[in-house]
């Protein structure tokens, strides 16, 4: 490993589907419990709470004739112009995802070839040296993905790698659970770069994997609709669950991160979060500020755009911060010298966290 190697963001790119959905869609689903109880709340009453807890307003779809890797290809064809690099000159292309492609009016996983293939392929990529594969990780997939190849280039073994994440839940939800509305579609390229002599790029990074307890939070499951057959599975999530494991894990391993870049908590100007659920994002922001002995936070620190995109899972970290550095997203930026944080949990369940110099 060589330590005068930094992985530095040499260019991003995101693809935001234009086909937006807002809760007024949901608005005559029937709902039911997962005992198969149909929900005893009116539906406008369920939006509301909803809107409440999560802070989503709309979220975006795929059209018809899109599928995951052909939101990836576009994202990496847009970090790739917005970066001015060759894409024949690059070392790897990593592919976060959990679903594969779905096709429209199916809920079928296809994943071979891999999404990471597809994509080079889409790019017209002939490098039989570009490496190109796929990593299933959960929500925190695009983090690791770049943890992954932070390791290729400070190793020596790269010095471009296309990281991308990208994901169309919305052919994978259950249209009777109410979770389902959280779910949306899109993806965000980074192309990291190897850099010597810089103070630039990934300064440190921690992950943990916490199985044994709480594997089964996130799962594959049927259909809380017990008023017609279906035989196919869908994203399954203990919603209570789930937020007091992410409250009590997640800010103890941004702390490890910090701690392993030797900097603090006040170091840091900006922390893109995946953006999973609006009050659970606060709620681990003030738990993260609370090991330092603060009370309170400035919300600026933490860029938020879930109220008008939803969670698209392993793309919501990489979308937005291509959102912010080209300038997209008002009252936000990222300036030179900045420490920014990475960081996310999801199924597994997985936590990651990376330390960033701009």
């Amino acid at each position: 490993m060589q330590t005068n190697i930094r992985s530095v963001i040499a260019g991003t790119g995101s693809y935001v589907p234009d086909k937006i959905i807002t809760s007024t869609h949901f608005i005559n689903h029937r709902f039911f419990e997962k005992d198969g109880r149909p929900v005893a709340k009116s539906n406008p009453v369920i939006l509301e709470q909803f809107k409440n807890i999560t802070e989503i307003e709309e979220r975006r779809y795929a059209r018809e004739d899109q599928n995951t890797s052909d939101l990836g290809f576009l994202a990496a064809k847009d970090a790739l112009k917005s970066s001015g690099i060759d894409a024949e000159s690059l070392d790897y292309i990593i592919v976060a995802h959990n679903f594969g492609d779905v096709a429209e009016g199916t809920n079928r996983v296809d994943m071979v070839p891999t999404l990471a293939a597809r994509i080079k392929q889409l790019l017209q990529i002939k490098n039989p040296d570009c490496v190109a594969y796929d990593l299933p990780f959960g929500c925190p997939g695009w983090v690791e993905a770049m943890i992954q190849a932070n390791y290729f280039i400070k190793s020596g073994d790269a010095k471009r790698c296309l990281v991308i994440g990208a994901e169309t839940l919305s052919r994978i939800i259950d249209p009777h659970d109410r979770d389902s509305m959280i779910y949306a579609d899109g993806a965000g390229a980074v192309i990291l770069e190897a850099a010597t002599g810089t103070e630039k790029g990934i300064i440190a990074h921690k992950t943990q994997s916490h199985a044994v307890d709480y594997s089964n939070l996130l799962t594959m499951g049927a259909s809380y609709s017990n008023e017609q057959s279906d035989p196919n599975l869908y994203i399954k999530m203990n919603g209570r669950k789930l937020y007091e494991y992410a409250l009590i894990h997640v800010p103890q391993v941004i702390k490890m991160a910090l701690d392993k870049a030797s900097i603090s908590l006040y170091d840091v100007k900006k922390v893109l979060i995946h953006q999973a659920n609006g009050k659970m994002d606060d709620a681990i922001m003030q738990r993260v500020f609370g090991l330092y002995g603060e009370k309170e936070f400035d919300p600026s620190i933490m860029p938020m755009n879930i109220a008008h995109y939803g969670n698209s899972s392993v793309a919501t970290i990489p979308t937005l911060l291509d959102c912010i550095l080209k300038g997209q997203m008002s009252g936000q930026t990222i300036n030179e010298g900045d420490k920014i944080l990475f960081a996310s949990v999801g199924a597994g369940m997985n936590i990651n966290a990376v330390v960033y110099q701009n």
